[in-house]
């Protein structure tokens, strides 16, 4: 693994910073989080149309860039340093890998082009909450998480040669306001279970989506109702669905990452700052001994979670060994003890409303409740690796 940059790679790092310094401050961050959207569209516009965001990771032939999954993440550890809200996520990361790894010919190049130029976003719904079991980051994703024949869940029944979805999904990304849905739902009843995923317009008949209120407010999520809604099957009944969603869960999980990282390098910049500026008994804080062991544990363990979300995001370009969900254990790990100890070393003004050091704080914590928390992403990846059963270790 060659670990320096490349002038492209860097050219995307800084012309990203540059951007969102100028159109995300504080005040442009908690305007865009008022919004109906929960993203300031101006800027979208911008990430998409100036800068190819949506589709970096995408094929030329379907209007991409042609790029890995590893200038994606770099993109976003950019975004997860100014806390950007927009659908990049929820359209790039997410939903978009489906639809290349699944769809037909016919549905790529549909959707592929749109989603690329940013001109159409789009959602993952899963059942419940269990975003983290269906990408297979937290559990085994081959199981009746998406309803099992059970009431909850979705449903999916094929009448008068189309199918038709029933059911619910919480804590979708970006849900109201994605002008595609890409829903996971259960089919085929007891003899033949077995999760598909479907496509459904967003001013689909029968669609009903509400914003829920967010503990991270800068990862804005809806409920998704579906009543009777007609869908369309991504790809065909016979794709392994599971080994899809584990697939793009990996990649996920290193690009979130490599966002975390960011996320707890600004938290970090943010506290030496302040530490450097404040003053008690006639000194800057930042001079006392045990602010500086305080922060020099912080700065080891963001740099140590780098270095494991950048391997995991080149593993993931290169077809190579699967270790994102590890990788976003240890960078939410850091992020959390960054965002933490910021609140800390800030004094009261760390625990108020107009200070933007609770926002990581709400990251950190957010991004756990949706992909971890960190323990279970271990425990996965160690039960995965068999690592505790006494049998040979593989990856």
């Amino acid at each position: 693994m060659d670990v320096r940059l490349t002038a492209e790679q860097e050219e995307i790092r800084r012309t990203l910073r540059e951007l969102l310094v100028k159109r995300c401050g504080p005040q442009e961050l908690r305007a865009a989080e008022r919004t109906p959207a929960g993203y300031d569209p101006a800027l979208w516009e911008s990430l998409a149309l100036r800068l190819g965001l949506p589709g970096l990771a995408l094929p030329e032939a379907y209007g991409g860039v042609g790029c890995s999954m590893t200038e994606l993440a770099l993109a976003c550890e950019e975004s997860g340093r100014a806390l950007a809200p927009s659908p990049l996520l929820s359209t790039a990361v997410l939903a978009a890998p489906l639809i290349l790894a699944l769809g037909t010919g016919a549905q790529r190049a549909a959707l592929l082009p749109p989603l690329a130029s940013g001109a159409l976003t789009a959602a993952l719904a899963v059942p419940g909450a269990g975003l983290a079991t269906a990408l297979g980051l937290a559990g085994d994703n081959r199981g009746d998480w998406a309803g099992g024949g059970r009431a909850g869940g979705v449903q999916a029944r094929r009448a008068d040669g189309s199918w038709r979805l029933y059911g619910q999904a919480e804590q979708v990304l970006d849900g109201h306001s994605a002008g595609l849905l890409v829903v996971a739902a259960h089919t085929g009843g007891f003899a033949r279970s077995r999760t598909l995923l479907f496509l459904v317009r967003g001013d689909a008949d029968g669609l009903v989506r509400v914003r829920q209120t967010a503990l991270d407010a800068t990862r804005p999520q809806a409920r998704v109702e579906l009543r009777d809604v007609e869908a369309e099957l991504l790809g065909d009944d016979r794709a392994d669905v599971p080994a899809a969603l584990a697939a793009a869960g990996d990649a996920a999980a290193a690009v979130l990452a490599v966002e975390a990282v960011g996320a707890a390098d600004r938290a970090l910049e943010r506290t030496v700052e302040h530490v450097g500026r404040r003053e008690q008994f006639g000194r800057a804080i930042g001079s006392f001994q045990a602010v500086k062991h305080r922060l020099a544990d912080v700065y080891v363990g963001v740099q140590s979670a780098r270095s494991a979300a950048y391997y995991a995001a080149w593993a993931t370009g290169t077809g190579g060994e699967r270790v994102g969900a590890l990788a976003l254990a240890q960078a939410l790990e850091a992020l959390r003890t960054a965002a933490s100890e910021g609140v800390q070393l800030h004094g009261g003004i760390g625990f108020t409303w107009e200070h933007d050091a609770h926002l990581y704080f709400k990251r950190a914590s957010g991004d756990e409740l949706l992909f971890g928390p960190v323990h279970r992403l271990r425990a996965h990846a160690a039960d995965a690796a068999r690592l505790f059963d006494g049998g040979e270790v593989t990856v």
